[in-house]
């Protein structure tokens, strides 16, 4: 790998002559692959090597997976880069706990704290970018999370409406991408000896922002992919400077290193951190740190903004016929479903957490799950709530072969009994909920989303 000379010899002098030449020699090694397994599916995945667990991932597995398998369509499966697996289990939230994951596409870190919150209280993931906020959703969505709302703000508008309203915060902090070299070439080319200090520049402020949303005894974690101490360690000591957080101790697994308090302002806490270095440890280079919001006796009791008359919310209550609809198909689908308040967008049903406050201008992408869509006179369930499901909460469910689930994710129709009863139908296949089908005088009529088609070759 050809790495710019600037780069090289910053690091010479950082970690010294010796070290630097084992720390340089690792981006030219391969890259490690891995996956997280989904405890929110009440099945492991099947024709998955789980005989490589990761010692520092409860959740975590050396190796790599196809993206064309039931595993990963069912979202039994997450792949994920081994070392930014670290950074949810260092989040790890408790249950019932209000979350924020502030820079959150494409989407690993968020359903790893949907794994540790196990659909309790509230996750808010928001991604800045349009494009990569789908992506999120989708991810979201294939791990079943129902806790979970997907947003497309900007910080500064969500500390402004949602003041002092989480538990945790992780703000994995747009950065210069120095430990992605291996994995991602091509930020090479836009890398440069000033670009870490204008990284730097954007994480405090998305920092500022991020403080006014944590709680008083809230807890920060904050993480790059990066070596840089200006946007690693210099970034720690300035918020521990700036506004008296806390720098609190991480574990560290086998491989692992210490933050370096003599590349910020020698403060002997930056060695709570934890650096990745590819030399040390079987992945990418990140930096985590993890921070606690000083209690103070001026800290004021803040509330969510209320909506504002040009704020207005876009949901809407359900028709009595609506109402009727959905009724009969959970009644005649499920033996029981727990899920959210029920509101209406336009056309389409969710099921919105509980604990979501008053959203005012932050621009919702996903405003909980995605339970179908009112037509005329009928009620058509969602892919989203397919897997979201467990197979034994449905009352009408169906076990199709693998030929058959290649031949769904592909768009097709397959034949079944002709005397089975007509009727929506949750697919189950190697036991994972795979989608809905519609059952027709023995047909299975196909509602997989045409844009997440694809095809299985043998």
């Amino acid at each position: 790998m050809q790495l710019p000379e600037e780069f090289k010899n910053k690091y010479r002098q950082l970690l010294g002559e010796t070290e630097a030449e084992s720390f340089l020699a690792s981006f030219s090694q391969p890259v490690h692959h891995g996956f997280r397994i989904n405890p929110l599916k009440a099945a492991l995945p099947v024709d998955v090597d789980l005989s490589h667990p990761l010692a520092h991932c409860r959740f975590g597995y050396a190796g790599d997976i196809s993206g064309k398998t039931v595993a990963h369509q069912s979202g039994a499966v997450y792949s994920q880069e081994p070392s930014a697996m670290y950074v949810g289990e260092v989040a790890a939230p408790k249950h019932y706990e209000r979350v924020l994951d502030l820079c959150a596409a494409p989407g690993g870190k968020t359903t790893h704290i949907g794994s540790y919150l196990a659909n309790t209280g509230l996750l808010v993931a928001n991604e800045i970018d349009h494009q990569r906020a789908k992506v999120l959703m989708e991810n979201v969505e294939r791990f079943g999370l129902k806790n979970t709302i997907v947003t497309n703000s900007t910080p500064a508008i969500i500390a402004h409406q949602l003041p002092e309203f989480f538990d945790r915060i992780l703000v994995d902090a747009p950065c210069s991408g120095e430990g992605m070299f291996r994995k991602d070439p091509d930020a090479i080319s836009y890398w440069s000896l000033d670009y870490p200090n204008q990284c730097a520049d954007r994480q405090r402020q998305i920092l500022s922002d991020a403080v006014k949303s944590l709680k008083p005894g809230g807890e920060l974690i904050y993480s790059t992919c990066t070596f840089a101490p200006e946007e690693d360690e210099q970034i720690v000591a300035w918020l521990s400077d700036h506004y008296n957080f806390e720098i609190l101790p991480v574990a560290k697994s086998s491989g692992m290193d210490a933050g370096r308090p003599d590349w910020a302002d020698h403060n002997p806490a930056l060695t709570n951190c934890v650096r990745i270095f590819p030399h040390h440890f079987n992945g990418e280079g990140h930096f985590i740190a993890k921070l606690r919001k000083p209690i103070t006796k001026e800290s004021p009791i803040t509330t969510p903004k209320r909506q504002k008359k040009n704020h207005r919310s876009n949901w809407a209550p359900l028709t009595v016929e609506q109402q009727r609809l959905w009724q009969k198909f959970a009644a005649e689908t499920f033996q029981s479903l727990s899920i959210g308040q029920l509101r209406l967008f336009k056309e389409t049903l969710y099921a919105v957490p509980a604990e979501t406050p008053p959203l005012g201008p932050i621009k919702v992408v996903r405003g909980g799950l995605q339970l179908g869509t009112f037509k005329k006179k009928r009620f058509e369930p969602s892919y989203a709530l397919a897997l979201a499901v467990q197979p034994n909460e449905a009352k009408r469910r169906l076990t199709i072969s693998l030929a058959d689930w290649q031949k769904y994710v592909h768009g097709d129709t397959f034949a079944l009994d002709p005397q089975l009863e007509k009727g929506w139908y949750l697919l189950v296949c190697q036991g994972q909920s795979v989608g809905f089908s519609k059952i027709v005088t023995g047909t299975a009529k196909n509602f997989f989303p045409k844009g997440l088609r694809f095809r299985v070759t043998n």
